[in-house]
């Protein structure tokens, strides 16, 4: 056992042993990602470093960093095991359906079956439980009666305050009429509705439909560092996770900031 266990640590000091670790970990159990754009205001901010946890919803396809290239570049399989699917609500990591070399982060508001659709800025949903199970699980919610169903207006505001809605976007022509109104629709089989926190500021399923099951890369496990556009290092966000930081005052804070988008290449929107 000990000729063994010496074999392995002296593999593990050497190059090939070392690549062989780091890529293991990114493949299979985090990989490290900047937040480059404001999408997820308040919940994630611009320069938030964090690491995903890769396994949270099966094992995606490996891919590797900085080239993006599939490690069995001769498949479209965009995953290589299933596992849990996502809930309402989660943060998700996700490569973007119409390029899957780019990663998205938002939050999934609808599962499959779930129907949706938005009326002056808000977010309706009948979830595919049916009437009786949104009146027993939403009774302090808002509700309305719409085309024989019931479907609960902003149904994760209160849970997550890092959602918001940027006053100055008014419907006067000027804004894609998505931010708006959206018309009633269903979520199909094996794919999640998304939607960022700053949702005036957020390009997502609203203008591109659905995200597939297949795209899904994990949930941001904790930010190990972040710095504002001052440069200066947000020390009361390292080393917690999403939901640590939700409801606390420096949500508040955060959105006092100013709201803009950063483009960038890499990173995940």
């Amino acid at each position: 056992m000990k000729e063994i266990l010496s074999k392995v640590y002296k593999f593990s000091n050497s190059w090939t042993g070392t690549i062989i670790i780091v890529l293991f970990v990114i493949f299979f159990i985090a990989q490290a990602f900047r937040i480059p754009s404001g999408s997820m205001k308040d919940s994630l901010l611009i320069g938030d470093h964090l690491f995903a946890k890769k396994f949270a919803y099966g094992i995606s396809m490996p891919h590797i960093p900085f080239i993006e290239m599939s490690i069995m570049p001769w498949s479209d399989k965009l995953r290589l095991v299933d596992g849990d699917t996502p809930v309402r609500g989660d943060i998700v990591i996700f490569r973007y359906p119409h390029n899957p070399k780019q990663h998205f982060v938002k939050r999934c508001v609808a599962l499959p079956n779930d129907e949706l659709f938005l009326l002056n800025k808000d977010l309706y949903v009948h979830h595919s439980e049916g009437d009786s199970w949104i009146k027993e699980n939403f009774k302090d919610f808002e509700t309305i009666v719409f085309s024989g169903k019931v479907w609960v207006k902003n149904p994760y505001m209160k849970d997550h305050a890092g959602i918001h809605h940027d006053d100055k976007i008014v419907n006067n022509g000027k804004y894609p009429m998505q931010l708006f109104n959206v018309s009633p629709i269903r979520v199909e089989k094996d794919n999640y509705f998304m939607m960022g926190d700053n949702r005036d500021h957020s390009n997502d399923s609203r203008f591109w439909g659905a995200v597939p099951y297949e795209n899904i890369e994990g949930t941001p496990w904790f930010i190990y560092f972040s710095i504002d556009d001052n440069w200066e290092i947000r020390w009361d966000r390292v080393g917690k996770t999403p939901t640590d930081l939700e409801g606390e005052s420096h949500l508040d804070l955060a959105r006092k900031e100013r709201l803009h988008i950063d483009k960038d290449d890499h990173g995940i929107y």
